[in-house]
This record gives structure tokens, C-alpha cells and sequence, in this order.
């Protein structure tokens, strides 16, 4: 008979401690729910690429945050500011995308810590993919 009680062990990253797989597929997803009706942000998605966008954004955060290297290994190093320059991200445009992603964060319920650490990466992400003040 064990006199101490067992411990499960931490997770040992934001993409585990979160859920994993299924959480980032369930952000991912509500997130292009939003963009689907944004009027800004729909057009800079090939509409016959949508999924593969999905699936990308879905496999840059998991990598991101612990997960599997799956994006890397398809796509190379994630050059964000360089996939992004193509499209006019401007203030707007950087408004809308956060608060479709806040929207998206909110769904997860997850604990406010992990919230957090989470939205501080998007916000931050979000303006550094600024490229233009034009409208």
C-alpha cells in the first residue's frame, strides 16, 4: 500500500497544459467564423484556400505554444511579417482580426492565466503585423 498520494505531472507546455489538438482547432475555428463575416478581413483569404488556411494558423499555434513541428516541417520557418507583407494589414484591419481572435479566446473557458499568456502572444503578434497606415 502507496502512503503518499500521486501527483500527475504539470504539463510541460502551453499546448498541453491547454488541451492540446483539439483546442487550438476549436480556437482556430471559431476565430475564421468571425473572419468569415468580416467584411475587411474575408477578401485577404483566397476563398478557395480557406481550409488550408485554417489549417495553417491551427499548426503555426500549436508549434507556437509546444506542440507538434508540423508547420516547420511543411512550411519553413514561420517569416511572419514576410507572408503577411502581400496584404494591407493596416489598424483597422489589426482591430478587426483581435477582436475576432478575442472572440475565439473567450470560447475556450480557459483559466484566466492561461488566457492571458495566450491573448498577451496574439495582441503582440497582431501589431507587429502591421505594414501600412493607409486605409
Amino acid at each position: 500500500m502507496e502512503l503518499t498520494p500521486k501527483r500527475s505531472e504539470p504539463a510541460n507546455t502551453l499546448y498541453e497544459q491547454i488541451g492540446g489538438h483539439d483546442t487550438f482547432v476549436a480556437l482556430v475555428t471559431r476565430f475564421y467564423e468571425g473572419v468569415g463575416t468580416d467584411p475587411v478581413l474575408k477578401p485577404m483569404y483566397p476563398a478557395d484556400d480557406w481550409d488550408g488556411a485554417i489549417d495553417r494558423l491551427t499548426k503555426f499555434l500549436e508549434q507556437y505554444w509546444g506542440g507538434p513541428g508540423t508547420y516547420s516541417e511543411e512550411r519553413g520557418h514561420p517569416r511572419l511579417r514576410m507572408r503577411h507583407n502581400p496584404f494591407k494589414v493596416n489598424p483597422d484591419a489589426r482591430d478587426r482580426w483581435l477582436a475576432h481572435m478575442r472572440v475565439a479566446v473567450d470560447s475556450l473557458e480557459l483559466s484566466p492565466l492561461d488566457r492571458e499568456v495566450l491573448w498577451d502572444y496574439l495582441e503582440r503578434a497582431a501589431h507587429a503585423m502591421v505594414n501600412t497606415f493607409d486605409q
